[in-house]
């Protein structure tokens, strides 16, 4: 990760309720794919790291006996706490921490599971100490996918796609050129080579699944701008006090491209790779 960036508390503030209404949801094709190549009966345990507003959890929980879901953001939890009551799912304990203070006591996992959130630890830390609450056999399952915006292209569809290059272009006009994230700036992005700080710490890949979805999601323009403060990078506490003259232009900007409101994109395949230690 850039070394002019660390990590605090505000990378997300704000954006849980926005996470959950304008990112698309994970398919339950993942959790089929997911517990058909673990061979899941219902028992162990699931740990989630960087849970979120428990998109990824809530949705893969019914394979085990339990799960725990962690997140560094308070109100990420707020928000997985009223979606599982909403979905009534009581198997899932959720814990506010980093997962740079992991094991916390949390005790041995069956699997774990990393979906959209590794990028933003300290990987090699994280890495070895995942690696010592895994059971022997036990798995890693990373998700990799977009979810707050579908894939580009001339794809026929009902509505417009979103103008995703006026709205970056638009952020950009409110707070500057280089990427923010929290209190400071993301000038190169997020880390990657996730796949040799795995091997570092001990782990193989065993098994890679890739998930063709295709189909088009419609959505409407309250959706879109959930996506837009979804991201750390346009997250509301960014836009401190012209956070309503934000919203107001995206809204014009949005209303200008569909008068009538919708949007329609394909939504994007994701990539799931199984590591066991």
């Amino acid at each position: 990760m850039a070394a002019s960036w660390e990590w605090d508390e505000s990378l997300y503030a704000g954006s849980a309720p926005h996470y959950a209404v304008g990112r698309m949801p994970y398919p339950p094709s993942l959790a089929r794919a997911i517990g058909d190549a673990l061979g899941s009966d219902g028992s162990g345990r699931l740990l989630d790291v960087g849970c979120g507003p428990g998109s990824l959890t809530l949705l893969v929980s019914p394979l085990f006996e339990s799960a725990v879901g962690v997140d560094a953001d308070a109100g990420m939890l707020v928000e997985a706490r009223r979606q599982a009551a909403r979905a009534g799912i009581d198997n899932v304990e959720w814990r506010q921490l980093r997962a740079e203070d992991l094991p916390a006591d949390l005790g041995r996992f069956d699997v774990v599971t990393f979906a959209q959130s590794f990028h933003w630890m300290d990987q090699e830390a994280v890495a070895r100490q995942v690696r010592a609450m895994l059971r022997p056999d036990g798995v890693w399952v990373h998700v990799s996918a977009t979810t707050h915006r579908g894939a580009a292209g001339p794809d026929p569809s009902p509505h417009p796609q979103p103008p995703w290059d006026r709205i970056d272009e638009l952020v950009a006009a409110y707070l500057g050129p280089v990427r923010r994230a929290g209190r400071g700036i993301l000038p190169a992005g997020t880390s990657s080579g996730e796949d040799e700080v795995m091997r570092r710490a001990g782990f193989t890949a065993s098994a890679r699944l890739d998930l063709e979805r295709g189909e088009i999601v419609d959505r409407p323009l309250d959706d879109v701008v959930a996506a837009v403060f979804s991201l750390s990078s346009s997250a509301p506490h960014l836009f401190g006090d012209r956070l309503g003259a934000f919203e107001a232009d995206l809204r014009r900007l949005l209303r200008s491209s569909s008068p009538g409101g919708r949007f329609s994109e394909r939504a994007r395949d994701i990539g799931v790779t199984m590591w066991r230690p």
